[in-house]
């Protein structure tokens, strides 16, 4: 029962990093950027959350809401300030400019909230008719915490939602047409600045779900809590086709699954270079990822 108990928690922990990996590859796919700084935007979206709920006593998910709408307002502003300006740059430009950004809000982090860790509140803990707290469910061996059930069921939620939305919403047509050809489709009557702004927009907004999920499974909150969990997404959206967003749900669960494995079958401090090792084992077969597409170019 420990393979199954290992295995609940490769896909709730790969459900993470594949809200996250849509970040990267909603921006990717659009705008041709990557934007490194999408990792604190989850640190930035667990700390709102965390001074909402602790401080101004609101309800948890009110909090999680405020988190949302603030790092909906971060993504913009960061595209607008930081790479609205370099549309036309080399991409080096782009990629110096996104490790600056990212750079600049964990220090940011630093000075507004202290580098102490913070303990994030347990959102799913509930009490029963004991009066005992219970944090899951218990079938027979199996144990299942409420947190790893709420992120897989948000994570398919988001996935069902955002593919509706990408396939039949004017704005998802939109982006779809400026992943495919922005001259084309500013010449068709679309606006591509705001179409580019509102990739960036959801991506940031998943992010701050995707950092309240994160830190209610890994609750030690500190400036520098988005850097790795941004990595490994990022690398999840490459393994399965960057560009891709069934891609950046299924690289974003065999991460996770990968990665849990590694640690209960392997070693915990091997667990990372493992992770990384099958990417470059899966590249080196595929280079454009599991799902993602080869773009061939006429020259």
């Amino acid at each position: 029962m420990s393979f199954l108990n290992s295995l609940i928690s490769g896909i709730s922990l790969g459900s993470i990093y594949a809200i996250i990996a849509l970040g990267y590859t909603m921006v990717y796919g659009i705008a041709k950027m990557l934007n490194f700084a999408h990792g604190d935007v989850i640190m930035v979206g667990a700390y709102i959350c965390f001074f909402a709920v602790s401080r101004f006593s609101l309800p948890p998910l009110l909090g999680v809401l405020v988190a949302v709408v603030v790092c909906t307002i971060l993504g913009m502003t960061i595209e607008k300030l930081a790479y609205a300006p370099l549309r036309s740059a080399p991409s080096l430009a782009v990629l110096i400019t996104a490790i600056g950004v990212s750079y600049f809000l964990q220090n940011a982090a630093l000075l507004l909230w202290s580098p102490n860790p913070k303990v994030f509140p347990d959102f799913f803990k509930s009490v029963g008719r004991d009066g005992e707290a219970h944090t899951g469910l218990a079938l027979g061996p199996l144990r299942i915490s409420y947190v790893t059930l709420v992120t897989i069921l948000v994570c398919l939620a988001i996935m069902a939602a955002l593919t509706f939305f990408i396939n039949n919403g004017k704005l998802g047509k939109a982006m779809r047409a400026c992943s495919e050809d922005k001259d084309a489709a500013r010449l068709m009557g679309i606006n591509v600045n705001t179409t580019i702004s509102a990739t960036f927009a959801i991506g940031s907004g998943l992010a701050a779900i995707a950092g309240v999920l994160y830190m209610s499974a890994y609750p030690t909150l500190v400036p520098t809590t988005g850097s790795m969990p941004g990595i490994k997404a990022f690398t999840a959206a490459v393994f399965g086709g960057i560009g891709s967003i069934p891609g950046a749900f299924l690289g974003g669960l065999l991460l996770g699954v990968i990665e849990i494995f590694a640690k209960a079958y392997i070693s915990t401090q091997l667990s990372d270079a493992v992770v990384f090792a099958v990417l470059i084992v899966v590249l080196l077969v595929k280079p454009s990822g599991l799902l993602g597409k080869v773009i061939r170019e006429k020259v």
